[in-house]
C-alpha cells in the first residue's frame, strides 16, 4: 500500500516550524546549482554550457569560459518574459470561470457547468480527460462521469469566494514580510468545502486558483512536487514514511508525487523560493512583476522536474491502472 493515501497528506512532524525551517535550509543550499543550470540553459529552451563544454571537449576544441554576467542577464529577462507570455494564453479561459455572479446565477444549472463549462472550457480539465494515452488517468475519468455536478459546482464556487475574498485582502508592501506557513492563511484550501475528492484535488484546484491570481496562488503541479524532492537533495529529515514529497507503494515498487502534499505547506516553500528567485533577479539586472510572482516560480520548478525527466518516468514506470493524474 501507498505510505499516503490519507488526506491529511504529510506526517504531522511536516507542521513543526523546527522541520520547515530545516526543508527550507536545505533548499536554499541546493538553490544556486539549480538555478545558475536554469539561467544557463535559458530555463530549459536552449543549451547550457554544461552541455557545450562536453561537446567542445568531444571535438578536441578550446572549452568556452564561463558566460558572462550580461549574458546571463539577458537569459533571465527572456525567461521571465516567456514564461509570462506562455502564462498568459489561455488565463483568460480561467477568469471566465471564476465570476461569483456568473456562478451563483447556474445554480440551477449545475448539469450544464459540468458537462459544458468544465468538461471543454476549463483547460486543464479538458486536457485531462482528453489524454488518453496516459492509463493513469482512466481513473480520473471515470470519477468525473460518476461526480455529483451540484458538487462540482459548489467546490468551484467555494475556490472563487476564497481567491476573490483573498487578493481583497492582499497587500503587496507587507506580504513578502511572512515569516510563516500560517501567515499565509491558506490552510483553508486544504478542507473539504474546497476539494471534489478524485475531480477538483489538490494539483486542480490550485491550478485554477494559481492562472486567476498568480500573484498570491502557486501551483502545486506534478512537476513542482517532484522538485520540491531534488531540492531537497531527497532528504527525508525525520519522516517515518520517506520523504514527505513522495508516495511509495512498496508491494508495486511504485514512486509517485505526494499528491495530498498539502498545500499550505507547499505555498510557503514556493514563496520562499520566490524570494531567492527575486534576490537573483537583483544579482542579474532582471525584474519580476509581482502580479506575476509565481509564473516565474512554476517555470523553476518545471525545469527542475523536467532535468530529471529519465529518473521521475524510470520511477513511475510500474504506474497501474488507478493513479490520480492531476486531481
Amino acid at each position: 500500500m501507498y505510505t499516503k493515501m490519507d488526506n491529511s497528506g504529510v506526517e504531522d512532524i511536516c507542521y513543526e516550524q523546527e522541520h520547515v525551517e530545516k526543508v527550507l535550509d536545505e533548499i536554499k543550499k541546493n538553490f544556486d546549482q539549480h538555478f545558475i543550470r536554469f539561467l544557463d540553459s535559458s530555463g530549459g529552451t536552449g543549451i547550457s554550457l554544461e552541455d557545450i563544454q562536453g561537446l567542445q571537449k568531444k571535438f578536441g576544441i578550446k572549452v568556452q569560459e564561463k558566460k558572462k554576467n550580461q549574458d546571463l542577464s539577458k537569459n533571465y529577462k527572456i525567461i521571465i518574459r516567456e514564461a509570462i507570455n506562455d502564462f498568459e494564453k489561455d488565463r483568460e479561459d480561467y477568469r471566465k470561470i471564476f465570476r461569483q455572479s456568473w456562478l451563483e446565477d447556474l445554480d440551477e444549472d449545475a448539469d450544464v457547468f459540468k458537462s459544458k463549462i468544465l468538461r471543454n472550457e476549463c483547460p486543464i480539465i479538458r486536457k485531462t480527460l482528453a489524454n488518453r494515452r496516459a492509463k493513469e488517468l482512466d481513473k480520473y475519468r471515470a470519477n468525473f462521469s460518476r461526480a455529483d455536478a451540484d458538487w462540482l459546482l459548489k467546490v468551484v464556487y467555494n475556490l472563487c469566494v476564497f481567491g476573490d475574498d483573498y487578493q481583497k485582502e492582499y497587500d503587496p508592501n507587507t506580504y513578502e514580510d511572512a515569516q510563516t506557513y500560517k501567515d499565509l492563511n491558506l490552510s483553508l484550501l486544504d478542507t473539504d468545502d474546497y476539494t471534489a475528492f478524485g475531480v477538483i484535488g489538490g494539483g486542480i484546484k490550485t491550478h485554477m486558483l494559481y492562472k486567476v491570481y498568480p500573484a498570491v496562488f502557486p501551483n502545486r503541479s506534478r512537476n513542482a512536487i517532484w522538485a520540491l524532492w531534488y531540492l531537497t537533495d531527497k532528504d527525508t529529515f525525520g519522516c517515518k514514511t520517506d520523504s514527505e514529497f513522495l508516495m511509495i507503494d512498496c508491494d508495486k515498487s511504485i514512486v509517485q508525487q505526494n499528491y495530498f502534499y498539502p498545500y499550505r505547506l507547499f505555498a510557503f516553500y514556493a514563496f520562499e523560493i520566490y524570494k531567492m528567485l527575486r534576490d537573483k533577479a537583483a544579482v542579474y539586472n532582471a525584474y519580476i512583476d509581482t502580479d506575476y510572482r509565481y509564473v516565474i516560480v512554476d517555470k523553476f520548478l518545471d525545469f527542475i522536474a523536467m532535468e530529471h525527466d529519465e529518473e521521475i518516468t524510470f520511477m513511475k514506470s510500474q504506474i497501474r491502472d488507478g493513479g490520480m493524474g492531476y486531481a
